[in-house]
């Protein structure tokens, strides 16, 4: 047999697929814990879960994963020295040592000053102990890269350091853009290097001989060489997945898909069976980068988003928690706290105080992880100290300590991930209601009681409430990329919310209701879609595909991808020569700048060289049996009926190797 493991590593949970890659069918499927400590220890559990595998049969693996993207949002990574060449960087960048040099290049590739290597081979000694990797970045690179050619080299006889160029990752203008995107890639080297080492170990240990690819972020694949030289290119790699993993299990061509997780709901197009990738680059942490992925709408309601009642309000928060259902099959002590707190009379809690801020009797703090380099208040050490041995609530840390509760600077110690916090969750009120059970619903019914009798009402109707809420929350987001997808503008009026509001609740105003139709279907994908999107697809009257496996549809989407690699080629006259039938060009690649001598022999020449390097590209990222797709486009200028079709402006050649990865089989691969 000929199968093929998918692993997608979520910020809650990790799924493994098994796919007969001749048949292309789902053989087996498992979930457990993502294990953000060591990501290693979360794939490991799924794989032991799968049942009935032969190790030898697999073929190939697969790994989808949401660690670039966390990494740039929680800055981490390793320490990036950066070469600026020809321009000031006035933008705030995650850097330790930085350098401007005099060189770079105008529009037309055109050098505008002499490359300052000696102070540049200067730059690297005197850092090389101080940073891990390099970045370098020329003004208009992309239209002739030999300045940051010549600085990777030099560097790379220096030392050992991994260095990276803005040319390398895009083709696109964008000095800031591309700048961030180097600096970004070459802080997620030692990242993804961990990553695949994990994937690695874990196959060695499960006696799985295969090739390892990674899910980029536009839903394509990479061999695990070339994601540890370009790692910045999987941010979105686990919502792009889920895209893929939908249009697999159901075949459709244009759907939404809505990916329902733990942490997130992740919401994207389809269109002609592909990702709508962001024209721009995927915007990450509020940094817009020049990385082709997927335009995903992601907002923080999921299956663990934190469910606060306060002031007779329920309150879907999107604080990531650990739901009490889960902690309770961790923690024995769980249970007893609950129903000790459930005969307890409830607290008054003050008006003006933060959703953040909000102590309830339903939640409690774990300790996570040590934090060096600083330090902490006499109150928040004695709150590290007492949750060091079991999970406890603040007021009995408060009782312990005799310090008051809003004393302990909770949410920091949060932010810090020193604690972890336990609470009422989504995922707790599908298992107090029966819909979804897989761990201690005993735990998550206790919770609910005291909440919804802190509401006056029954805990049916609590969990009715927050299962409205999410929908409500799922329902906007939807809306709101929808609108976006059309206008392209994401701002909003009292007009436009007022008319969202009315369609999302199907409330009636004194003069008018809203009701809008989806043009679309919905795919589903998440263990918890079912609970939630079938309201969701009758408000937009719309129909809702739930396909068999949508559990693990990202895992699937990480198994069933292709490997696509594209170069892109730009071809301008000469300046003045723009009338001619056949001018001269000058030819702009990611490697060279070239003249010719007419567009023909340009654009020839960029075809075959376009060819070789997408096939060459292909292959080393894994693939097996290229093909080659060329596309050509002419860009021109009208100046009048008496120019007929007008004057070239610009011609680009665009080259994509599109194949499946590369099996393995013995005695080769």
């Amino acid at each position: 047999m000929h199968l093929g493991l998918g692993i997608d590593t979520g910020g809650t949970y990790t799924d493994a697929a098994i796919i007969d890659l001749e048949k292309g069918k789902v053989l087996a499927k498992a979930k457990s814990l993502t294990t953000r400590h060591d990501l290693s220890e979360g794939i490991s559990n799924s794989i032991d879960r799968v049942k009935g595998i032969r190790a030898k049969d697999i073929r190939l693996v697969s790994v989808s994963s949401t660690l670039a993207t966390n990494s740039v949002v929680e800055g981490k990574g390793c320490r990036v020295g950066l070469m600026l060449i020809g321009s000031e960087y006035k933008q705030m960048v995650p850097i330790e040592e930085a350098i401007e040099l005099k060189g770079g290049h105008n529009l037309v590739g055109e050098e505008l000053a002499k490359l300052e290597m000696d102070k540049a081979r200067d730059f690297v000694q005197r850092t090389m102990g101080k940073v891990d990797a390099y970045a370098i970045s020329s003004y208009l690179s992309v239209r002739n890269p030999e300045h940051e050619i010549r600085l990777k080299l030099m560097v790379q006889e220096l030392c050992q350091n991994p260095v990276v160029c803005g040319h390398e990752l895009s083709t696109k203008l964008g000095f800031y853009e591309r700048t961030l995107t180097a600096v970004l890639n070459a802080k997620l080297i030692p990242i993804i290097a961990d990553l695949v080492l994990s994937v690695k170990k874990v196959m060695a240990e499960h006696d799985i001989v295969a090739p390892l690819m990674i899910v980029k972020g536009d839903g394509s694949l990479m061999g695990d060489m070339m994601a540890k030289e370009r790692p910045v290119e999987t941010i979105l790699s686990g919502p792009a997945a889920s895209l893929i993993g939908a249009k697999y299990l159901t075949r459709e061509e244009d759907a939404v898909v809505i990916d329902v997780g733990g942490t997130t709901t992740d919401i994207g197009i389809l269109r002609g069976g592909k990702p709508r990738l962001d024209p721009e680059g995927a915007m990450i942490g509020g940094w817009r980068t020049r990385v082709k992925a997927a335009d995903i709408s992601t907002s923080g309601c999921g299956g663990d988003s934190r469910i606060v009642v306060t002031n007779g309000k329920i309150i879907l928060n999107p604080l990531r928690v650990v739901p009490l259902c889960i902690a309770s099959t961790k923690y024995d002590v769980i249970k007893p706290k609950l129903k000790q707190a459930s005969t307890a009379k409830p607290r008054p809690q003050a008006g003006h105080i933060a959703v953040e801020n909000i102590v309830q009797s339903t939640e409690f703090f774990i300790f996570n992880k040590g934090v060096t380099g600083l330090s902490f208040s006499r109150e928040e050490q004695a709150f590290v100290d007492n949750i060091k041995d079991e999970p406890r609530s603040v007021y009995e840390v408060s009782e312990m300590t005799g310090v008051h509760p809003f004393s302990f600077n909770v949410r920091r110690l949060e932010e810090l991930g020193v604690v972890l916090r336990i609470g009422l969750t989504p995922t707790d009120i599908l298992h107090a209601d029966g819909s979804y059970i897989e761990y201690d619903e005993e735990a998550s019914s206790i919770a609910v009681a005291i909440q919804s009798d802190i509401m006056e009402m029954t805990p049916e109707q609590f969990c009715k409430d927050v299962r409205r809420a999410v929908i409500y929350k799922i329902s906007h987001e939807l809306l709101k990329k929808l609108a976006y997808e059309e206008t392209g503008n994401t701002s909003f009026d009292d007009m436009c919310n007022d008319l969202f509001d009315k369609f999302i609740t199907h409330r009636p105003g004194v003069d008018y209701g809203v009701r809008l139709r989806l043009n679309k279907k919905i795919i589903g994908i998440g263990a918890p879609v079912g609970a939630y999107l079938p309201a969701v697809a009758e408000r937009f009257d719309t129909h809702l595909l739930l396909p068999e496996h949508s559990e693990v549809g990202n895992a699937v989407g990480a198994i069933t991808g292709s490997i696509m690699e594209t170069v892109e080629v730009l071809i301008r006259p000469k300046p003045g020569m723009s009338a001619l039938d056949n001018p001269p060009c000058t030819l702009h690649s990611p490697t060279e700048k070239r003249e010719f001598a007419t567009l023909t022999e340009a654009v020839r020449y960029a075809e075959e060289w376009g060819r070789a390097t997408a096939h060459e590209m292909a292959l080393a990222a894994g693939a097996d049996d290229v093909q080659l797709l060329v596309e050509k486009e002419n860009r021109m200028g009208h100046l009048g009926k008496s120019w007929g079709e007008g004057i070239l402006l610009e011609a680009r050649v665009n080259v994509t190797a599109i194949g499946k990865p590369r099996l393995f089989f013995e005695g080769k691969l």
